[in-house]
């Protein structure tokens, strides 16, 4: 019978903890702003992981910011396992999570769509 919670679910948790505390302390780069780690995915055999991550002030250079933490990912690398004491460290990958900008735009979508309800209810 299969584990409810494999062992790389369980690395991945504890990677999105520790990397989100790396790169808060660690990283300074002014260029990177505020970051938050959303999500980490990590492969069986922990040879990758692949994270995303969210950036909370303007979100026009998200290229340049995931270039930002991809230089960093040796550093950040190296910290984890440390921190972790695991034997293999999974190599990092960061990529961009859109889910912020879907949902900012749909509530956008949400406000207009009453404010259109209440200026036609106003006319009735």
């Amino acid at each position: 019978m299969p584990r409810d919670y494999p062992r790389h679910r369980r690395v991945a948790e504890q990677l999105r903890r520790e990397l989100a505390e790396l790169i808060r302390d660690y990283v300074k780069d002014p260029r990177l702003g505020p970051v938050t780690v959303t999500h980490v995915a990590v492969s069986r055999d922990l040879g990758w992981a692949d994270i995303q991550v969210a950036f909370l002030a303007d979100t026009t250079e998200c290229e340049q910011r995931l270039a930002i933490l991809g230089g960093a990912a040796g550093f950040l690398r190296r910290q984890l396992g440390r921190r972790m004491r695991i034997r293999t460290v999974p190599q990092l990958r960061f990529h961009y999570d859109q889910s912020l900008d879907h949902a900012q735009h749909i509530d956008q979508l949400i406000a207009r769509a009453r404010a259109s309800d209440r200026q036609r209810d106003d006319e009735d």
